[in-house]
């Protein structure tokens, strides 16, 4: 595992080629160093879910009963990470490695092959550049199989959670959440998840997926004097929100939120239209990028 620092005369960016994740960003501000990720425990030697943001490649979330169909064949998955589903694809568990790297900007890439537990063989390259304040995050994936196959891209970074965080996030249906973290129907938004005007994360669990997204978000943190805004392109239509509790997991200190990018839905593999998954013939291509700025106020 390398890790890389980016750096500009007011930030700095912590990149690993484990999982091609970053392990910290922080900006300078009249009270010093501020983070606007969570930062990496165990210095980024953890696992995967303890770093500040992750890649979903070739797909993000869960894919239901670990297995799908395509164009008339049946596909079965394994799972990972410990979960009952095959989780997030590939990438966040996979060794990147180094395509181009500068002061500033640092390009990774993946070479997966197919094998026994999932069916993609794919590139997949992710760019993160610095500019002053701001992170530029880009994500492309090249299907370099024989047979045409659904792919999806996603981001998963961890947010700073505080007593007065509000989240910015239009979005026009969410999808309730079954007992094995899978969506069962897709309904109207109520109050509580209501982030089309600014508004507080719900104190209990969340772990949805929200349709209908204009790839514009906010996050206000007031308390911490900063705001940050995200703003991600047309591939990316929809996000997921997880919040966990201490119910389900005890370690969790209510100090974060995940506020995931996707482009397509959870367990899309299912759903009519494939849920935003884009089929890839043999050397193309899905791509997507997700910039985000950060106002000291």
């Amino acid at each position: 595992m390398d890790v890389l620092r980016l750096r500009t005369n007011v930030a700095e960016l912590k990149l690993s080629t484990q999982g091609a994740a970053v392990l910290g960003w922080e900006i300078d501000a009249s009270a010093g160093r501020l983070p606007l990720l969570r930062p990496a425990r165990h210095g980024g030697n953890g696992a995967p879910d303890e770093t500040s943001a992750f890649p979903l490649v070739p797909f993000g979330n869960r894919v239901g009963g670990n297995a799908f169909t395509f164009s008339g064949r049946d596909y079965r998955l394994t799972a990972n990470a410990g979960d009952r589903y095959r989780l997030h694809g590939d990438g966040w568990l996979s060794d990147w490695g180094i395509e181009a790297v500068s002061d500033s900007s640092a390009t990774l890439i993946l070479r997966h092959m197919a094998d026994a537990a999932a069916p993609w063989d794919y590139l997949a390259r992710q760019t993160v550049t610095l500019d002053g304040r701001g992170m530029a995050l880009a994500l492309s994936v090249e299907n370099t199989g024989k047979v045409p196959l659904p792919f999806g891209l996603g981001w998963h970074p961890y947010f700073p959670l505080a007593a007065r965080t509000r989240l910015t996030a239009p979005a026009s249906s969410v999808w309730l959440e079954g007992a094995d973290h899978l969506p069962t129907e897709e309904v109207p938004i109520a109050a509580e998840l209501d982030f089309r005007k600014a508004a507080p994360l719900p104190n209990c669990w969340v772990n949805n997926g929200f349709e209908g997204w204009n790839g514009c978000a906010r996050i206000d943190w007031p308390e911490r004097g900063v705001t940050l805004k995200i703003d991600a392109g047309p591939a990316f239509s929809r996000y997921v929100i997880y919040r966990p509790d201490t119910d389900r997991d005890p370690a969790y200190a209510g100090d974060w939120f995940c506020f995931e990018p996707m482009t397509h839905s959870v367990d899309g593999f299912g759903l009519a239209g494939m849920g935003g998954l884009v089929q890839l013939d043999p050397g193309n291509s899905l791509e997507g990028r997700i910039v985000l700025e950060a106002l000291v106020h």
